[in-house]
């Protein structure tokens, strides 16, 4: 009887041990897959976006050639996208501040709709759009990679300037 309770207990305290392990490691994986807005780390974008934007990449590798991605952009008030188009479906979700985005081949802000914080919006592979940041703006954008632009006037594509 004694033994069988022994047994008992080593068998408990061990599943007990397991647990609290699993418990543990679940922890480190959700920390690696999770983020507060402290944690984002902000850099400069990439050369193919106009200056004064800032980017953080929360998951994956948009530049690269496959996979999924997510990135975090911060605009400034009167920052401006001009017309271009993505090789992948972009998807968009403003965070804070206001996007005005326009369909077409020239900046017409008359024809731009203001998107304001929590909408979404997508944009399919050769969609031709600008746009335009109404106050400070913060934007998430995911898709599949590579993430890239191309302008419909190669003199406003940032990589071309001097």
């Amino acid at each position: 009887m004694k033994r069988t309770v022994g047994i008992t207990l080593i068998l408990l305290l061990t599943l007990a041990v397991v647990a609290q392990q699993k418990k543990s490691n679940v922890a480190k994986t959700a920390t690696k897959h999770t983020f507060t807005p402290g944690d984002m780390q902000w850099g400069p974008p990439p050369p193919f976006v106009p200056a004064g934007a800032q980017v953080a990449v929360v998951e994956g590798n948009p530049g690269g050639a496959d996979g999924d991605y997510t990135i975090r952009v911060k605009m400034p008030d009167g920052y401006i996208i001009p017309p271009h188009f993505h090789p992948k479906r972009e998807n968009v979700t403003v965070i804070s501040g206001t996007v005005k985005l326009g369909m077409g081949d020239n900046f017409d802000e008359s024809k731009a709709q203001p998107y304001a914080t929590g909408s979404f919006m997508y944009l399919d592979p050769s969609m031709h759009h600008y746009a335009k940041m109404q106050g400070e703006t913060e934007i998430q954008v995911h898709g599949q990679a590579p993430l890239d632009f191309t302008y419909i006037h190669p003199e406003d594509d940032p990589r071309n300037k001097k």
